[in-house]
């Protein structure tokens, strides 16, 4: 089934989605319905592949560990509890994901790629050239940034700030206990702030 799954999905599938419970999607995905299957993909894989993107620092291996993320969650669809919620199981997948590839991969050859398009874009809005120029410079910033923090930073402050997750989703995601989010949060949002505030001037919140 996944082998027809692509990150590009048809608009029927994206209206389909909407018009569905998270819980009727996911009773049907786990009695063996592909088409389900297909929905959640469709509802979940824009903000999964934003996870590990951020994660990773590279759109092209972004895309090849979030159809790894919905691999092992479709062979996994059994073992996911009913009171379980279907975006915090989803991260989790992806979160082990992003660690394994993480860890395959040397600290001192870590580099940022700044892809041309300036990531996982959602705006149809064309932006003015001189706009468009800024947005990637900052962009390029902001990577370079979050890609200088530790892994476990890293994560905590992509799931709070750019995925808006609760400390509560978090904790169920990584398996970290509140003060430890609660401390990397700090940590990461001075670490950031220190690296991007000279960009933007001294008053930039992150």
């Amino acid at each position: 089934m996944m082998e027809a799954v692509s990150l590009v999905s048809p608009f029927s599938a994206r209206a389909g989605a909407r018009m569905q419970s998270a819980q009727d999607i996911t009773a049907r995905a786990r009695r063996g319905d592909d088409d389900a299957f297909r929905l959640i993909f469709e509802r979940y894989s824009r903000p999964i592949i934003s996870f590990i993107y951020d994660m990773v620092g590279r759109r092209d291996l972004a895309e090849e560990l979030t159809q790894e993320t919905f691999v092992r969650a479709y062979k996994n669809l059994g073992g996911l509890q009913d009171d379980a919620k279907l975006s915090t199981w989803l991260f989790g997948i992806a979160k082990n994901v992003a660690r394994e590839s993480l860890r395959t991969r040397h600290r001192d050859d870590q580099r940022v790629e700044i892809d041309a398009d300036g990531g996982v874009e959602l705006k149809d809005d064309k932006l003015p050239p001189d706009r468009e120029l800024l947005d990637k410079e900052l962009n390029g910033v902001i990577r370079a940034a979050l890609a200088a923090l530790d892994d476990d930073k890293r994560m905590v402050f992509t799931l709070k700030i750019f995925q808006q997750r609760s400390y509560e989703e978090i904790a169920e995601i990584t398996g970290f206990s509140i003060a430890k989010l609660k401390t990397d949060l700090h940590r990461a949002r001075a670490e950031m702030k220190r690296r991007i505030s000279p960009y933007l001037g001294a008053g930039y919140e992150v």
